[in-house]
């Protein structure tokens, strides 16, 4: 069976087969060869896979991404960074990184991050004479942190297809996030000082206060959704919906930026995408059944078990396997193929799996940012209108001080666990 499974695969990528079809495909052939179970099993369970309340926060989660990069929310969260630190040496690309850690806690998505922030920053960010290269590495590396700062759409796969905590799994990709952002902020300003990047306006309680009042309706949303899951006023999906919502109230009636004829686009774009993430999940969903029910994991298990006995030399082998494998797949299809098959292992070397959950989600980001296939590096080159090679030159050195953050909270946990353990057990 697995000799069946891992050819059929490797043909079907090759032949440019799209992921989701490799996998029921590969299903179909795994059941044909080696069993008797009759096909229409696999259509039973592609409707088993969809067939989740919490799923239901990825279409909302998305929509509410869409109307805030088609309104102002993201002007007004820049207005107000811009106004904190703009007045220092590098401020300006420091203020976009904040941007991006604030849309992030906002919209839950990596690409729509880049366009919100990157479609304000970028210009202004030239206009200042900043080195274009830097200017486009920096915005599209922080617009990444969608990933890993809650709410995260990957973060709601991994669970669903590991059965752990999404509440959970938020609260540990705070610090990692954070940490992300820190170190970019570190780089950024150490750039500054090196290349003598003026500073803006001097600093201004008064122009603070004002943007802050102007842009208070977008600061309070990551608060309302992620202080509402926290506190259980609300499940996560509860909380995409209400981020709908308010985004909606927000950009129709307050700030008035985007019209009502506007909605139908945003609602069919959102659609698409929605529809292309649950039918991939729905597909590894089926796929990670026939893995489960030919108990290939736990052969797996046992056979990792027997070469590797520290559960650090599997975590950095894992690392290096995701690492290699965002450069020519999707690695969100990676995750959901890959988690549920180190299931066992992960249990037999007591790795905590929301430890490990941000783990995968680190390095989901990491292959955002990796040539051939990564998505932000595509998004940036529609924005900035650069071509690919311009585009990963620039975020070349920030993939490095990515790999830094990745090892760090791969080899010391409680940076990702401390706040769960803290709240939640």
């Amino acid at each position: 069976m697995i000799t069946t499974v891992a050819l059929g695969f490797v043909t079907l990528l090759i032949s440019g087969v799209p992921i989701a079809f490799t996998l029921i495909i590969v299903t179909m052939i795994g059941l044909l060869v080696h069993t008797s179970t009759p096909l229409h099993i696999v259509a039973e369970q592609l409707f088993n896979a969809l067939d989740n309340f919490v799923l239901l926060a990825i279409p909302f989660f998305v929509l509410a991404g869409s109307i805030m990069t088609k309104g102002q929310i993201s002007t007004r969260l820049i207005n107000f960074v811009n106004t904190l630190v703009g007045w220092i040496p590098g401020g300006l690309a420091v203020a976009g990184v904040l941007g991006c850690i604030f849309f992030a806690a906002i919209s839950g998505s990596g690409p729509a991050t880049v366009v919100a922030i990157g479609s304000i920053m970028f210009p202004a960010l030239a206009e200042a004479q900043y080195d274009r290269r830097f200017s486009i590495g920096v915005i599209t590396t922080a617009g990444s942190l969608g990933i890993i700062i809650p709410p995260s759409i990957p973060m709601i796969l991994y669970c669903l297809v590991m059965n752990t905590s999404v509440a959970e799994l938020f609260m540990a990709g705070i610090l990692p996030g954070l940490l992300i952002g820190a170190v970019l902020i570190g780089y950024t300003l150490t750039c500054a000082r090196r290349n003598n990047w003026r500073a803006g306006d001097r600093f201004s309680f008064k122009k603070v206060v004002k943007s802050a009042r102007e842009g208070i309706w977008a600061l309070m949303l990551p608060i309302i959704v992620l202080g509402g899951i926290y506190t259980g006023v609300f499940t996560p999906t509860e909380a995409a919906a209400v981020s709908v919502s308010y985004a909606l109230f927000v950009e129709l009636f307050i700030y008035k930026e985007c019209k009502i004829s506007d909605i139908p686009g945003v609602c069919q774009g959102a659609a698409i995408l929605s529809t292309c993430i649950l039918f991939l999940l729905a597909g590894a969903m089926t796929f990670n059944w026939l893995l489960t029910s030919e108990e290939i994991p736990a052969r797996i298990a046992q056979f990792l078990t027997s070469h590797i006995h520290s559960p650090w030399v599997f975590l950095l082998a894992v690392n290096l396997l995701l690492l290699v494998l965002g450069c020519f797949m999707d690695t969100v299809s990676a995750v959901l193929i890959l988690g549920p098959l180190f299931l066992k292992a992960l249990t037999s070397y007591h790795i905590d799996l929301i430890h490990f959950g941000i783990i995968m989600c680190l390095n989901i980001e990491f292959g955002m940012l990796t040539p051939p296939f990564g998505l932000n590096l595509f998004v940036s080159m529609g924005v900035t209108g650069e071509k690919l090679g311009v585009v990963a030159r620039g975020v070349l050195p920030f993939l490095a001080l990515l790999l830094i953050c990745l090892m760090l909270v791969t080899f010391i946990p409680d940076i990702s666990l401390f706040l769960p353990k803290l709240f939640f057990r």
